[in-house]
């Protein structure tokens, strides 16, 4: 259960507001978050899960904030001090000349149980890192780790304590860090050598960092997870992704690195040339996104969730969430589990029975197959299926034909990857579906049927045959005739043709009129074509 922080904090809290402001305090101090008083405003009181009200009909003078400060420590270079022996922080507005003009004053508070939900996680060792927006707690957890690790756990334990907001104001920390050490930042430009000089002089095992915010401070939680230092930290972003375009703190998962595939690589994936990929092992093994201060989602390997992200695919992270009252937490979310599928003589898989298609999730990769119709296939019946872009995180292939006739470098492909490919004779809803029922193994009717006149564009299907036809002449580099098609959508596959630099023509009379693509310039010269 959350316990709020000792009596004496709080007390010394109220004592450096003026007289009205604790008097309206202490009438209600359930809940309370943090106090604004701003010059020639009316003070406010925030509170947790509550809307913020009005402490007085006086506005903030002068003498106010004067008082205020007098009973506090002394501001760091970014505007933070703190009350000496508690976990109370006050951050200054100031105005051009430097003169305080507001206070935002944040009660904090020593809970325990917060980590509960997560402890086998603290347990196993790994890096972790906290994400999420402020005020939910991410200081809090850092707080209770640190203390946990070094009392339960029995680690040496050093907490980089900038601002004093971790560990309190003034030279003995606060006992909500147990036995961890405490080092002090003097300024928090200065944050990045602290953390190196913890590891070169003090042999920690845990080093626990509040708001790694810089390009340096990314840099040295990288040298010491390279040493074998468990890192906790908390960084500026709500999620995951949020960091993939942080080019200050990108680092931290692993980096970006854009690079050029080949020809052949680029087909096989389904991608362009020019592809997105993580660039290192990150350097936080464990990702933990707070939700709110109850609802926790976990990402346990940060490097296959980078590359999902960067593939752009959705991923699915476990969500934790703990009951208040009781401080006991369940998994109200798993990330979504993959079948692992094998090759038995070429093209027979085995795997595990299936259940339901909640309970399943089977990844396929289309080879010449229309990705459109595929994935509305899936999408209209509801199966368990995901449509990837690349061989390498497929579990099956579903092949057309004429694409993947005996030899074919599909199937060394797929050989080399351990999966299955599934052959249909034409791109059409029938064959596919059929193809999907075997693939998950289910009776002939355990799934509907899609009218394709209802559910299907036509101009999708054509675009997407356009697609597999483009790369097809691009890799044969001989012509290949479409489907016969109406008039404005030929015009559109032309267009798609010229954005490959290759050449079409339409050919045939109506209403059998098609497209015909042609290979580069200089293969149609050697083939007569011009």
């Amino acid at each position: 259960m959350d316990l709020i922080a000792p009596a004496d904090d709080l007390e010394a809290f109220l004592a450096m507001l003026p007289p009205d402001i604790q008097t309206a305090l202490e009438k209600d101090t359930n809940g309370i978050y943090e106090i604004v008083m701003d010059l020639g405003r009316l003070p406010e009181a925030r509170y947790l899960d509550r809307h913020t009200m009005y402490l007085s009909d006086k506005p903030i003078t002068n003498a106010d904030l004067e008082a205020a400060v007098s009973r506090i420590g002394q501001f760091s270079s970014d505007n933070r001090a703190g009350i000496e022996r508690t976990l109370h922080r006050i951050s200054a507005l100031r105005n051009r000349s430097g003169k305080v003009i507001g206070l935002t004053c944040r009660v904090g508070r020593a809970v325990s149980g917060t980590i509960n939900v997560i402890y086998d996680l603290v347990e196993s060792g790994k890096s972790i890192l906290f994400l999420g927006p402020p005020g939910v707690g991410k200081t809090t957890k850092l707080r209770e780790m640190a203390r946990v690790i070094a009392d339960e756990i029995g680690k040496r334990v050093i907490v980089i304590d900038t601002s004093n907001e971790i560990a309190g104001d003034g030279d003995v920390p606060h006992p909500a860090i147990g036995r961890a050490r405490r080092m002090q930042v003097a300024r928090p430009e200065e944050q990045h050598n602290v953390m190196i000089e913890a590891v070169e002089n003090h042999t920690p095992e845990v080093i626990v960092i509040d708001e790694i915010g810089t390009e340096m401070e990314a840099q040295a939680a990288r040298t010491i997870a390279e040493r074998g230092v468990m890192l906790i930290g908390t960084a500026h972003g709500n999620a995951l992704e949020n960091l993939l375009k942080n080019p200050t703190l990108v680092d931290l998962v692993g980096g970006i690195q854009s690079v050029t595939l080949g020809d052949d690589e680029a087909r096989r994936r389904g991608t362009q040339k020019t592809v997105l990929e993580r660039a290192a092992q990150p350097t936080f093994e464990v990702c933990i996104e707070i939700l709110d201060r109850q609802t926790l989602a976990v990402h346990r390997n940060v490097a296959e969730a980078v590359d999902q992200l960067l593939r752009g695919w959705q991923i699915h992270p476990e969500i934790r969430r703990r009951d208040e009252t009781t401080g006991d937490f369940k998994v109200v979310q798993k990330p979504e589990p993959t079948v692992t599928v094998s090759m038995v003589e070429g093209l027979e898989p085995f795997t595990s029975d299936w259940a339901s298609p909640k309970e399943t999730h089977l990844k396929v990769y289309p080879y010449a197959v229309s990705k459109g119709l595929l994935e509305r296939v899936v999408k209209t019946l509801q199966l368990p299926v995901e449509v990837v872009k690349s061989i390498d995180e497929a579990d099956a292939i579903l092949a057309l034909r004429s694409y993947a006739r005996a030899g074919a470098k599909i199937f060394s492909l797929a050989e080399a990857q351990g999966v299955p490919v599934y052959v249909v004779k034409s791109n059409n809803l029938p064959q596919i579906q059929k193809a999907l029922r075997e693939a998950l193994h289910l009776e002939e009717n355990a799934i509907g049927t899609v009218d394709i006149e209802g559910d299907v564009d036509e101009t999708e299907i054509a675009l997407e045959e356009a697609r597999q036809a483009i790369s097809r002449v691009m890799d044969r580099l001989e012509p290949h005739e479409l489907s016969p098609r109406k008039a404005y959508i030929r015009r559109l596959q032309h267009q798609l043709v010229e954005r490959f630099n290759l050449s079409s023509r339409s050919v045939g009379d109506e209403p059998m009129r098609r497209l015909r693509i042609l290979p580069p310039a200089g293969v149609q010269k050697n083939l007569g074509y011009i």
